[in-house]
């Protein structure tokens, strides 16, 4: 597996500095995630939302703590590994479909609510159509859900929908869900595949 690069923060899309549309995320947050990664990406991965995070890792904190979306010791190496064993690694850009850290109030993280989806979605569509990908790899159920919106399609079983392209005719790119990384190791089987065949359905649907 190869070992993925800790992102610049220069790189940072930041598409409104002190984002307040939703209040319960703003007490909770410590910082807004920001998506990251070169402008001219052919790739855009987008997760869910950042989690907690770990301020007190070495660099890996996550993107509560480092502003930068994917940068969480777990998931965020694991989604990076994946994209630059399949030969992305300077080509993708990274972000979440919600950017602050949804806190359950016990310290870990809880899914986003339709209205945080909702009122996020203005984000993302800025990054879209700022990057203008070949690709959107959402990773995991809410991720592909805010994804597929855009298009007005809805989600029905998550997991029929992974490694099967479909088309955004808004937005003219290739959508291939993905499992969400920390998770990946639980659905593999279920899906019939092995690591490494799974790194090359993925491979062979990028361009």
């Amino acid at each position: 597996m190869t070992d993925p690069r800790f992102p610049d923060a220069e790189n940072r899309l930041v598409t409104e500095s002190d984002c307040t549309r939703c209040p319960a995320l703003v007490e909770c947050r410590n910082r807004i995630s920001w998506g990251v990664g070169p402008r001219d990406s052919t790739v855009v991965v987008v997760g869910e939302a950042p989690g907690a995070g770990n301020p007190d890792a070495n660099r890996w904190q996550g993107g509560n703590w480092t502003g930068m979306s994917y940068t969480a010791q777990h998931s965020g190496r694991r989604i990076r590994e994946t994209m630059a064993t399949v030969g992305y690694e300077d080509s993708v850009f990274y972000t979440n479909a919600v950017k602050c850290f949804p806190s359950d109030g016990e310290g870990s993280n809880r899914a986003p609510s339709a209205d945080e989806k909702a009122n996020c979605l203005d984000h993302l569509v800025t990054e879209l159509e700022t990057i203008d990908p070949d690709v959107v790899v959402p990773t995991g159920r809410h991720a592909t859900e805010s994804v597929f919106s855009l298009d007005d399609r809805t989600l029905g079983g998550f997991l029929d929908t992974v490694l099967d392209p479909v088309e955004s005719e808004r937005f003219d790119y290739t959508i291939v869900p993905l499992l969400h990384p920390s998770y990946r190791d639980v659905w593999l089987s279920r899906l019939g595949y092995e690591l490494d065949e799974y790194f090359e359905e993925l491979s062979g649907l990028l361009p």
